[in-house]
């Protein structure tokens, strides 16, 4: 039987709604009677009823303020109001605390009455039926360690031993599986997972993997049935399970998870990834050699490691000697040269290769040195003035990788030359500076920077020196000599090819004015770099 508390200060109207029903018939009593809102809270208190009848006019406490305070203090009831009045603040309040309707006295009859009851009858098995679900719920989570399952599944990717009897042995123990026929396992990894996560602290890094988990597992359904783990450097395996016996029809929904997932990383993250399925199996102590054929055609080389080196110092030594060059001589055109030949020798790896992400990586050390000379007390990714690194995740071929690179890099000398064209210099002379910037490597002098931008030579000397408080030559040997520390530092060239490179015609001239400007000779400065031996 569901309980009904009538409350009305008019003891006739209670006797009317009392008699408008067979109560019981209908499986309804009534377990009480109240005069007043207070008397029903104390009576409430002693025996909560699962419907209450209100009345909204009543002294000391209407009807009104009454069903705001059941709301707050037993807001499983359901409540009916009823009136005399046909006022629609008094509708409109009520609903708002929760009434479930509001009929008025003079149009109450036996089956609006009971349309109502039912109603509120239905209201109460669906939150009771929802909250049986979820206490079930609750008490599967509570028993199940999400991280613990986690675990045992990443295990079984880890090659850890008698990580399968060991996942068996946990899901007979929390009921996980229990019907399942038909296994099979997947190998996801996360394009390029190593530039994305880089310059992580270890806690962000955590952080990054734990949203890719749950974005993935959101993907794929039920943790129970389907669970991601994470094996490390951007690997996930997935552990599918299936009730169904026809392996066609578990290898489509494992397709169609997988799918679902990838999708999922990209829609959500702006996340690629690669994956491979492995075959069906019909126990957790073989879905570990699933995985195995699954991760060998995802084709993943971060096991490869020294392979991975042995190709990269092979490939790029020469290429970062002239990148590092190019960029600090702002010659785009030549560096659009160095990427392109980079990429043509990666073109038959896959963009999350751990050879391609070690080359890539160096490439933007290579910005990131050059940024901190040039822009010592900004973080010019924060201006917007080059692509952000996050860009990465959708990268999903090599060629689009090197496009990324290349728009990086176009957009690095740019800031660069717009950094130097800058200050408080008048228009010829941030023109020559950025003539200086462009063409120090070669053979300049001041009357072919004065015809390039069709000044007088001695009004451009005369102008840059009030301006710069230098000669023109001073100038350019200063940013001749700069750049040479710079190259002296990446200890990839001898000191007679840096002389050359910069742009000195004689290496005893530029010995001359490195110690001149630095104080110190060009060997002494290179002897300084090297590490101390102790």
């Amino acid at each position: 039987m569901f309980q009904v508390l009538l409350v009305d200060d008019e003891a006739l109207a209670r006797n009317d709604v009392k008699s408008i029903l067979d109560w019981e018939k209908h499986g309804f009593t009534i377990s009480g009677e109240a005069h007043n809102g207070s008397m029903a809270l104390s009576m409430m208190e002693q025996h909560t009823p699962h419907i209450a009848i209100l009345d909204v006019s009543m002294p000391l406490m209407n009807g009104v303020e009454l069903s705001r305070m059941i709301r707050d203090r037993f807001p499983k009831v359901k409540m009916i109001m009823l009136s005399s009045f046909d006022d629609y603040d008094y509708v409109r309040t009520c609903l708002m605390n929760g009434a479930m309707d509001y009929l008025l006295k003079h149009r109450l009859n036996a089956a609006a009455l009971l349309t109502l009851l039912d109603n509120a009858v239905k209201e109460l098995q669906s939150e009771e039926r929802e909250h049986e679900a979820r206490s079930a719920q609750t008490k599967i989570i509570e028993r199940l360690s999400p991280v613990i399952l986690r675990e045992h599944v990443a295990n079984l990717a880890r090659d850890v031993q008698e990580a399968g009897e060991a996942l068996q042995s946990y899901a007979r123990e929390n009921d996980l599986y229990t019907h399942s026929i038909n296994y099979g396992t997947a190998s996801v990894q996360i394009v390029p997972f190593l530039l994305l996560t880089e310059s992580f602290t270890d806690v962000q890094k955590n952080r990054f993997v734990l949203q890719a988990t749950e974005v993935m597992q959101m993907a794929i359904g039920d943790i129970q049935k389907r669970t991601v783990g994470y094996v490390g450097e951007g690997r996930f395996i997935v552990l599918f399970s299936s009730e169904d016996r026809s392996e066609h029809t578990v290898t489509t929904q494992i397709n169609q998870a997988m799918s679902s997932l990838s999708h999922s990383l990209e829609k959500f993250l702006n996340l690629k990834c690669v994956y491979a399925i492995g075959p069906l199996c019909g126990s957790l102590r073989l879905v570990g050699s699933s995985y195995i054929k699954a991760n060998e055609d995802t084709n993943v080389m971060f096991d490869q490691i020294s392979n991975a080196s042995i190709l990269k110092d092979s490939l790029f030594i020469e290429e970062q000697k002239q990148l590092l060059l190019f960029l600090e001589q702002l010659d785009g055109e030549r560096i659009n040269q160095i990427i392109s030949t980079i990429f043509a020798a990666l073109r038959s790896q896959p963009v999350y290769a751990m050879t391609v992400q070690i080359i890539v990586s160096e490439m933007l050390h290579i910005v990131e040195m050059s940024l901190k000379r040039h822009f010592p007390h900004a973080s010019i990714e924060d201006k917007g003035l080059i692509p952000s690194r996050i860009e990465l995740g959708r990268m999903g071929s090599i060629a689009e990788l090197g496009q990324w690179l290349l728009n990086y890099y176009a957009r690095i000398v740019e800031a660069i030359k717009q950094q130097h064209a800058g200050g408080p210099y008048s228009r010829h002379i941030s023109k020559a500076i950025q003539f200086i910037t462009d063409n120090y490597a070669s053979n300049i002098s001041l009357d072919i920077t004065a015809s390039a931008l069709n000044l007088n030579p001695s009004y451009l000397s005369r102008l840059f020196k009030e301006e710069t408080q230098m000669t023109f030559t001073e100038y350019l040997n200063r940013v001749r000599i700069k750049t040479s520390c710079m190259l002296m530092e990446s200890g990839t060239y001898t000191l007679k090819q840096i002389s050359s490179e910069v742009g000195f015609l004689s290496y005893t001239y530029f010995f001359k004015v490195f110690k001149s400007i630095t104080g110190t000779t060009p060997q002494a400065y290179m002897d300084h770099l090297k590490p101390s031996k102790k």
